[in-house]
């Protein structure tokens, strides 16, 4: 069953988050944007309420959250209730498929990207960003996990699990980079990513679709 239950009850503390933890969310912004392609379509799978879609210009989205949906629709994006398991697209339609934070929600994940796949065009991108479990944020939230009302239910993963994935699922051409480093409330500016992962807390990575 999709985790939906913390998301519709308590969508306030869930945009209030973006809002105190600014810098964290910019810098989070800047490592997606730079593996997202000049030009195309794109969908966010997971979308919420559109905090990364919307200044990604990402008009598209699916989200099994209806109050989420109905922020993101108030925003002007696209979206439709489904679950990344059974998305609602033809095959081979979009040339970028984003899904951040969203791993650690899924029913599914290799089945998500399974799907992920299939609405990809050849040579599309497959772009995920995720808290790396590994990482030294990753640790606090999993030490921290019982107390926050949308991680209860999550299952984290490291960067090392999503790429083993992301190959066994044929993607090609992975490439990493990593953002948030230190602790949250000490973010006080943008940060620069870097390549790779392990010290960062959020890692984006970006997979290309070759096979069929």
């Amino acid at each position: 069953m999709p985790i939906t239950k913390p998301f519709d009850q308590h969508s306030d503390e869930y945009e209030q988050w973006f809002l105190e933890n600014q810098y964290v969310y910019l810098s989070e912004i800047a490592a997606v944007r730079h593996f997202l392609p000049a030009m195309g379509i794109g969908v966010e799978i997971g979308v919420g309420s559109g905090q990364f879609a919307l200044p990604l210009e990402i008009p598209f989205g699916i989200d099994p959250s209806e109050k989420m949906l109905n922020l993101a629709q108030q925003k002007g994006l696209v979206v439709t209730k489904a679950v990344a398991e059974h998305l609602p697209f033809k095959d081979n339609v979009f040339d970028f498929v984003l899904m951040v934070t969203t791993v650690c929600f899924v029913d599914d994940v290799n089945i998500s990207f399974q799907e992920a796949k299939r609405i990809l065009k050849p040579k599309g991108n497959f772009i995920v960003g995720l808290v790396d479990k590994n990482s030294p944020l990753g640790k606090i939230y999993l030490a921290k996990k019982q107390e926050n009302v949308f991680y209860q239910l999550a299952d984290f993963y490291s960067s090392e699990e999503i790429i083993s994935l992301l190959e066994k699922n044929e993607f090609k051409n992975i490439q990493t980079v990593q953002a948030v480093f230190g602790k949250l409330s000490e973010i006080t500016a943008t940060q620069s990513f870097k390549n790779g992962y392990g010290e960062g807390g959020f890692v984006v990575i970006r997979a290309l679709r070759y096979k069929i």
